[in-house]
């Protein structure tokens, strides 16, 4: 059996200003404060001898690669990425930044933010432009029912409010 798996579809490009500030804050911090720190432990783990047998040093060593993997990702990726920061011309209709309020057929209510996909959490509600979710509310308007096809299932939703205050 292969290694060889799919190529991964990209993700949407869009992230909103406060996400965009947060990846270069991530960057910064990993590049001027943390890579040092673990080169300069990794140097004085080395200088303790035979570095096969040296916990220290494989760890330090596995903890540079995972930041020097996540920097080359923040580099790459602050250079493609589009940062949205104003509402769209109009706001009646669900894009990119919304906050909608749904209500499903058994009159529960969710409240999802429509965001870049470096930014999702789903404890805030906020959601990647990406997911089946929010390509189904794209584009759509206040009282729209949507048909969502989610990983558990087909979903109706009815939109109930569309806000693009922060």
């Amino acid at each position: 059996m292969g290694r060889w798996r799919p190529p991964v579809t990209p993700s949407s490009p869009y992230i909103t200003a406060a996400g965009a500030k947060r990846l270069k804050n991530e960057l910064e911090k990993l590049w001027r404060r943390v890579r040092p720190e673990v080169t300069a432990a990794l140097s004085a783990a080395a200088a303790e001898g035979d570095r096969s047998e040296n916990a220290e040093y494989i760890y330090r060593k596995k903890q540079l690669r995972e930041i020097d993997r996540r920097i080359r990702y923040l580099q790459k990726r602050l250079d493609t990425i589009k940062v949205v920061d104003r509402a769209p011309a109009d706001p009646e209709r669900v894009f990119f930044g919304a906050r909608v309020s749904l209500e499903e057929a058994d009159g529960s209510t969710h409240v999802y933010r429509i965001v870049g996909a470096d930014e999702t959490d789903a404890a805030q509600g906020w959601i990647s432009i990406d997911s089946p979710v929010a390509r189904a509310l794209l584009g759509k308007r206040l009282d729209d029912m949507v048909q969502v096809n989610t990983p558990a299932g087909s979903r109706e939703l009815s939109i109930v409010e569309i806000d693009y205050s922060n």
